[in-house]
Formats: structure tokens, C-alpha cells, sequence
């Protein structure tokens, strides 16, 4: 079939009245995409301008559809990639060693430094078998009072005389905005504990980490993002310095002896006789400071928007604490904030008749497989309680059987996201400690960004929403 960009561009797309590249779609009602024309067969084009727009950014599912029914490796000739979209092939991707190396090298570096995401293989498997027993089972377990404690004293600030939150009081409610008096603090609060970062450099913790966050796109602030990472990389080695011959500590409630912080177990942890070196270290810190704020603070405000215009399943929650688990799933499912993972082929690689050339940028799309309708029945509904899902424990090696797969917001196989475990842990705990204060929470619709119509609330589409207004009763305190 002839590229359909170039079919596109041939029948049915014009310069706009500028002479210009076309670079606006029309929005359309969700669930339904843009006409680009078709094919002699029938089969609908696709224009890659699309993937810039605001539309596919706000309705990005029907165009996904397309690419998984008509075009599952797609060659998008204007961002010089391919396009990987139906779940079993992305699985096959992320399993597959050999073929799909790892991330594109430089993806990460800049800022994040030398990272394992960019390893693979032995180098990767032994960086991340020292430290990945210290986010997982029995050792996460035993950081958890200190996650919940953490949620509790966020929430404790909202009724300081200072208000340092920005809380308002409205007679006998509350109206608060999810993010800035909890969501945007709590995950990077857990990491700073976890990780075992003094308590009188949280706030400097905290800058490092919205450095970086903002020059990870290589954009005006990437400069700042570089020099955050070189003073935390700093920083840290001063703590590994300390801590090989003084570890620190997680205490309880009662102020007991939980286990070593993160830092001070990495500094001890040996396989094979071998620990890790401060530079392997630091940069493990950094991957976690990267990974482990952003996408959890979405992970909380998806969760929250979606179960609060779903108030029959919102309150089967409240009622059972244990469905909060199956209900973070069904939202990473659903519109999760993780787009996906680049991938690099080692060699040719030729899938559903297209030969993808070694070396090419390979998009392994999870919010693809995610909405996949071979796997997930009625993907666009969002539903806690569907069959399909599995929601228990996260498994590297995923799971796919018994009419129940997983979700592919952390991947799966040897690169499945590190943070997966500790993000579940702060999003679960922290919206169960959430749920304890609020009574009667509503969303504020009139201070939340509306659809087309005015009137609707706006779809998530792609990442996550940045402000979620919140209404609730005052309880006796």
C-alpha cells in the first residue's frame, strides 16, 4: 500500500491559507477521529500532523484504533519512527532483549545521568537485581507506616492558621485543589523519606526535583535540569560517603527501628561479593527522584477524576478500602499518564510486513494496548469491577491468561518500571487516607476545564490532568 501520509497529502490534505504546513484538526466528539481520507480499498489514512495536535492530545483513542486495526507497525515518515500499537506485539516488544534493546541511548542521560534504563542485558539485570529488592514484597512492606504517616501530615497543613495550602472554607464545606494540597507533594515527600534524604534538605529535594522534571524535554530549562542533577549527584555522594560506615534509619509510630533507608541499604547490599559503586548509586537516586513524583501525582489525580464522575463505583470504595488496589489499575488502564516506552532494534525486524531497519526509534505505545479491544472489552469504559483485568500483585512477567491480562502502563519484562511497587503503595495508602477526611466530595465543576460544549468536563486524553478542584463536608475535628 503507498505510505498513506503520502496518500494523505496527495488527495486530501492542503497547505492552510498561509502556505503553510497543515498543523490544526478539527476537535471532534470523543471517541470519534478526524476524516483523513481513504484508500481505494476503503482502509482510512492517517496524517501524522495529527499526532502534534491538540485533538489527539484530547481524544487520542479513536486514532490508535485505527493505527492497531490497519496499520499495527506504523511508519510515521515526518517524526522518522514506527509506531508498534496492539498489545501482544508491544508484550512480545518489551520481552525481547535481543531485538528490542532498550531505550533510545541519550533519552535519559542528559538530565538523569548515566541510567539503567539505557542498559541492557548483564550491566542491566545486575543494577537492577542489587537494587530492586529494596521496592518490593517484604522490604516495601515495611516502609508503608511511613508512607501513611507522610499522606496524614499533608493533610494535617490544610487546617494551619497560615494556610499554607490555599484552603478554602465555605461555610460548612471545604474547596481545595488536589494538586498543590497533596497530589504534587505527597510522592516526592515519600521518596525524599524513603530514600533516606535529611529532613533539613527536603526543600532543597524538592527543587532538584522540579529541575529536572522541567529539562527532561530539552527545552529553555533543560540547563537548569543539568545543573540540579550535578548538585544532587553531589549531595547524594556525601550521603553515600556517611552512610557505608553510618546507615540511617525508618522509624514507626512509636519511633521503633523499621528498616535502613533506601540509601543506606544500597550502600551495604552486596550479590556475588560486589556493591554498588556511589556513581551507580546517585544515579539510581536520580532515576527514583524522575520516576517517582511525576507519574505518581498523576497516577492520584487520574484516579480521583475518574472515580468521582463514577459515584456508583466510588462508593462500593469507600465501603470496601480493599477495592482502592483494582481501582488504580482500572485507571492506569484506562488513562494512564505513561504514553509508552521508545525501544531501538538491534537488527531488521519485520512485523505484520513491514521490515522496521536496525537502529530505527521504535514507539512501543502502551495507551494502545491498554485500550486494545482483543484484550480489554469496551475499552474506553471505565470500570473497576471488569473481569478482564488483572489487578493483583505486579508481576514483571506480566499476565495474560484466564480471559485477565495485565495493563501495560509499567510494561512488563526486564524493564518494567522499578518505581511500579511504591507507586501503587502511595497512590492505594494515600487515597485511603484521603478518603478518611473527605465526607461528601464532590467535584467543583465550575472551576474545572470544560469539553467542546462548555458544559462536560474535560476528557483526560493523554497524561494527566494538572488541577482537580474538590468540594467536601467539614468534619468534627
Amino acid at each position: 500500500m503507498t505510505n498513506p501520509f503520502d496518500a494523505v497529502r496527495a488527495a486530501t490534505i492542503d497547505p492552510d491559507e498561509t502556505g503553510g504546513a497543515r498543523t490544526t484538526f478539527a476537535h471532534m466528539p470523543i471517541g470519534e477521529a478526524v476524516d483523513m481520507g481513504h484508500a481505494d480499498d476503503g482502509t482510512p489514512l492517517i496524517d501524522p500532523r495529527i499526532f502534534d495536535s491538540s485533538e489527539f492530545r484530547r481524544n487520542p483513542y479513536p486514532y490508535y484504533r485505527i493505527l492497531r486495526e490497519h496499520y499495527p507497525v506504523f511508519h510515521d515518515r515526518l517524526h522518522n519512527c514506527y509506531y508498534v500499537t496492539r498489545y501482544r506485539d508491544i508484550a512480545a516488544g518489551y520481552f525481547d532483549e535481543v531485538g528490542f534493546n532498550t531505550i533510545p541511548k541519550g533519552s535519559s542521560s542528559g538530565v538523569l545521568g548515566n541510567t539503567q534504563l539505557e542498559l541492557s542485558g548483564i550491566e542491566h539485570r545486575r543494577r537492577r537485581n542489587i537494587y530492586g529488592r529494596h521496592l518490593v514484597g517484604a522490604a516495601l512492606t515495611k516502609r508503608l507506616p511511613a508512607l501513611r504517616q507522610l499522606a496524614r501530615d499533608l493533610i494535617e497543613q490544610w487546617w494551619e492558621p497560615d494556610n499554607p495550602k490555599g484552603v478554602e472554607f465555605d461555610g460548612n464545606t471545604v474547596v481545595i485543589e488536589l494538586g498543590r494540597c497533596f497530589a504534587n507533594e505527597f510522592p516526592i515527600s515519600v521518596v525524599a523519606q524513603v530514600l533516606g534524604i535529611p529532613q533539613d534538605a527536603r526543600e532543597q529535594f524538592t527543587w532538584w526535583y522540579d529541575a529536572m522534571m522541567s529539562g527532561l524535554g530539552g527545552s529553555d530549562t533543560h540547563h537548569d535540569g543539568l545543573v540540579a542533577r550535578a548538585d544532587l549527584e553531589h549531595y547524594v555522594a556525601s550521603l553515600v560517603g556517611q552512610r557505608r560506615t553510618e546507615p540511617t534509619y525508618l522509624y514507626d509510630d512509636a519511633g521503633e527501628q523499621i528498616c535502613m533507608d533506601i540509601i543506606s541499604e544500597l550502600c551495604h547490599a552486596e550479590i556475588d561479593g560486589d556493591v554498588m559503586s556511589t556513581e551507580e548509586i546517585t544515579s539510581f537516586v536520580a532515576l527514583v527522584v524522575g520516576g517517582g513524583g511525576e507519574t505518581t501525582r498523576g497516577a492520584i489525580m487520574n484516579l480521583w477524576y475518574l472515580l468521582l464522575q463514577h459515584p456508583e463505583q466510588y462508593a462500593v470504595v469507600i465501603e470496601d478500602p480493599d477495592l482502592w488496589r483494582p481501582a488504580f489499575h482500572e485507571m492506569l488502564r484506562h488513562s494512564t499518564s505513561i504514553g509508552g516506552q521508545p525501544r531501538h532494534n538491534t537488527f531488521d525486524v519485520e512485523m505484520h510486513g513491514i521490515v522496521i531497519p536496525a537502529g530505527s526509534l521504535m514507539h512501543m505505545v502502551d495507551v494502545s494496548a491498554n485500550h486494545d479491544d482483543s484484550v480489554f472489552a469496551e475499552p474506553e469504559r471505565f470500570d473497576i469491577f471488569r473481569s478482564d483485568l488483572y489487578s493483583d500483585k505486579i508481576l514483571r512477567s506480566g499476565h495474560d491468561k484466564d480471559g485477565r491480562s495485565s495493563h501495560m502502563a509499567f510494561g512488563v519484562g526486564p524493564h518494567l518500571c522499578p518505581g511500579a511497587w511504591i507507586s501503587e503503595q502511595e497512590s492505594v495508602i494515600g487515597s485511603q487516607v484521603l478518603s478518611e477526611v473527605f465526607r461528601n466530595v464532590r467535584i467543583e465543576v465550575e472551576r474545572m476545564p470544560k469539553d467542546l460544549d462548555g458544559a462536560a468536563l474535560a476528557p483526560i486524553g493523554l497524561g494527566s490532568i494538572r488541577e482537580l478542584w474538590l468540594r467536601f463536608d467539614v468534619a468534627e475535628r
